[in-house]
């Protein structure tokens, strides 16, 4: 029996899950570790966390399989985007990895549209420029560091340091590339033009990959660390979303998905470069040869029920340790005693600045129409809804460019929530399904590496072997007309404080 490998290094922690070749998951691990905030919008982790994850995890999963690591035929790795880890000459980490949440580069992004020009950036990079992203990090770093932008002789995402860790490779692949704004995205290489207008050496860049073919092996060093035997191939991977994608079989046209995990992105297969002009959402790479992706995020999806568990949420949290339950199964039996419309609160989920559909790294939360007689439940269904509410703004722009919707797929985290679901099929006004595996990322990126390795011909057929729709969910339409009516508040809310956000963050910034 042949074994795949998937690695996703998350923003939470990293999963690491076993597959056989039918795409059954034989063992899985997951390893948490800290989320840094050194300032308000900033957001940083450390390389070494990851790795110490990535080791601990893959150790877990081979000695809870009892299989002979010479069976794992290949190892995919997924990891979130658009962080720069930057090393030394000696590959050292000069500081911690600025990630894709941070909202520090705005004058960056100016910085960048200046020098490349809004229309050109858009039309090589197909997208504008954007805190999010890694070129803007890393001129932040060049403005503002000096001293430690002086020594850097590489620049790696997340996956891909630990890439370099397992194979000792700088690599990375086109769909997590994409999100570096230092790609031709149409013709799937790295661009001369945006690299060295912005300062940068091509030298400090990985060598550039399709998603399925093998990057390196697991050196020595590596396969006594993490049990994998030596000589392991272990391919390009994808950026989580790409992989996620894969993991969901969106690699064809007319299948969306609409996943909740930290962020929330909704996903759509493209066989062309399709571009939204007023860029409010992201043209990628797919990790499909010769295929593009079109994709909405929003910045603090499951993040804020994160936020609302950790802060709100103690007691749940201790019931649901002496139940040995999650803490989310009573959190959603509360909310779902809340009619739909959460008596009146509406919640505006930028707890991390927003990307689609409004770019702003100034937004930030907001309870509306809080009232005396609200109870935690109310807050806690509206948290649920105002998400819904974020990806059905990616959700309607994705379908004014044109793209075909015939089915929605729900995953990540907030997929395992049947109510979370309902609400998506009841606010998108869709139906809603999932698939015969919640491993999204990992199960995409262990795909690609049985594709890299020969275990399957191509990634379609790939996705055709393993996944199938296990559940359908549809939408109650007459839940949908009230969420019609509360989701137009929704939108107004944030015209009415977009100018108030740049006013406190000037006030913040000042002290």
């Amino acid at each position: 029996m042949a074994y795949l490998l998937g690695i996703d290094i998350g923003t939470s922690g990293t999963k690491t899950v076993l597959f056989d070749e039918k795409g059954n998951s034989i063992a899985s691990s997951l390893r948490e570790y800290p989320l840094y905030q050194p300032k308000n919008g900033w957001a940083e982790q450390d390389p070494e966390d990851w790795w110490n994850a990535v080791c601990g995890t893959i150790n877990d999963v081979i000695s809870k399989s009892g299989i002979n690591s010479a069976d794992i035929k290949g190892v995919g790795l997924s990891g979130q985007m658009h962080g720069a880890v930057l090393l030394d000459k000696e590959h050292k980490v000069l500081r911690k990895a600025i990630i894709w949440c941070d909202q520090r580069s705005s004058a960056e992004c100016d910085e960048i549209t200046n020098t490349i020009g809004k229309e050109r950036l858009i039309e090589i990079t197909a997208n504008p420029a954007l805190t999010g992203f890694t070129a803007s990090k890393i001129l932040w770093v060049k403005n503002n560091e000096p001293e430690i932008f002086d020594k850097v002789e590489k620049i790696l995402l997340p996956k891909d340091y630990i890439r370099f860790r397992l194979t000792g490779e700088f690599a990375t692949e086109v769909s997590d590339a994409s999100g570096m704004q230092l790609m031709d995205i149409p013709k799937r290489c790295w661009s001369d033009e945006v690299i060295s207008k912005l300062g940068l050496r091509k030298s400090m860049l990985g060598e550039l990959y399709e998603s399925y073919e093998v990057t390196g092996k697991v050196h020595k060093q590596a396969a006594e660390l993490t049990g994998l035997k030596e000589g392991t191939p272990v391919v390009g991977g994808a950026g989580d979303q790409a992989a996620g994608a894969v993991g969901n079989g969106i690699v064809r046209s007319g299948i969306v998905s609409s996943t909740i995990g930290t962020s929330g992105v909704v996903f759509a297969f493209s066989e062309n470069v399709s571009i939204d002009p007023k860029g409010r959402v992201h043209t990628f790479c797919h990790a499909v040869p010769n295929t593009w992706h079109i994709m909405g995020v929003t910045q603090a999806a499951g993040l804020s029920l994160k936020w609302f568990r950790d802060n709100l949420c103690k007691d749940e949290m201790a019931t649901a340790d002496l139940m040995k339950i999650d803490p989310y199964i009573l959190m959603d039996q509360a909310a779902e005693k809340v009619p739909v419309g959460a008596n009146g609160i509406v919640y505006l989920p930028y707890l991390m600045g927003e990307r689609t559909p409004h770019l702003d790294p100034d937004a930030r939360g907001v309870f509306f129409g809080l009232s005396a007689k609200h109870e935690k439940q109310d807050l806690l269904r509206a948290v649920m809804e105002g998400v819904v509410y974020s990806l059905k703004d990616c959700f309607e722009i994705i379908k004014e460019m044109g793209v075909d919707v015939k089915e929605v797929r729900a995953s990540g985290g907030g997929g395992k929530s049947k109510l979370w679901r309902q609400m998506q099929s009841d606010v998108f006004g869709t139906e809603i399904t999932t698939i015969n595996s919640s491993e999204g990322p990992a199960l995409g990126v262990a795909l690609l590496a049985g594709v890299g390795t020969g275990v399957y011909s191509s990634v379609p057929e790939a996705c055709d072997a393993v996944i199938k729709v296990v559940t359908r969910q549809n939408p109650d339409m007459s839940a949908n007309s009230k969420y019609q009516k509360v989701y137009g508040i929704y939108k107004q809310l944030y015209k009415s404080l977009s100018n108030d956000y740049k006013e406190l963050s000037k006030i913040l910034n000042d002290n």
